[in-house]
């Protein structure tokens, strides 16, 4: 059985890693999903517009009130998530990552269940986040793990709206 572990980012090591891992996540999303969504400067997965945000990582999700979780299964990092503070006591995360080969392995809920100690631990009452409607598949893991749905937030696009949706979740 493989050995999952999960850490908080803490050094510029760490950082560096989890900018690889949303590199590769881009890389991933192009080649799985080339027309999954409306193209624009809206676009979360316009390549050089994501490339920034991952140069800004260390900023978005800065402690004490954000943080940036990479797993590894076997010594190897295969996985990030990041959080940040949306207003208070309610944390949102956001670029939540597997790479192929740590798929299998329970990683993505690994990762969420110490996310949400180390949210708790920050203060958090609540999280939520977003994603695309596509990812069928992570919905389910997102359910299990005691997310439930949550209406769009205004100011949503509509070009957007059938094609995201929001989840949310109480701490504890």
């Amino acid at each position: 059985m493989a050995s999952v572990s999960v850490r908080l980012v803490d050094d510029d090591t760490d950082l560096d890693i989890a900018r690889a891992l949303c590199l590769e996540w881009l890389d991933w999303h192009w080649q799985n999903y080339p027309g999954d969504w409306p193209k624009g400067d809206d676009h979360p997965m316009e390549p050089d517009r994501f490339r920034a945000v991952v140069q800004d990582l260390h900023q978005l999700h800065a402690r004490p009130k954000g943080g940036i979780l990479i797993a590894s299964v076997d010594g190897q990092e295969c996985g990030c998530v990041m959080y940040h503070e949306a207003r208070d006591g309610v944390a949102e995360f956001k670029r939540m990552f597997v790479s192929e080969n740590g798929r299998g392995h329970g990683v993505g809920t690994r990762m969420l269940h110490a996310m949400f100690q180390q949210m708790i631990a920050d203060g958090y009452r609540s999280v939520f986040f977003s994603s695309a409607t596509f990812l069928t598949h992570a919905k389910t893991m997102y359910g299990r793990a005691g997310f439930v749905d949550m209406q769009l937030p205004e100011g949503i696009p509509d070009h957007w709206k059938d094609r995201i949706y929001f989840m949310q979740r109480t701490l504890a």
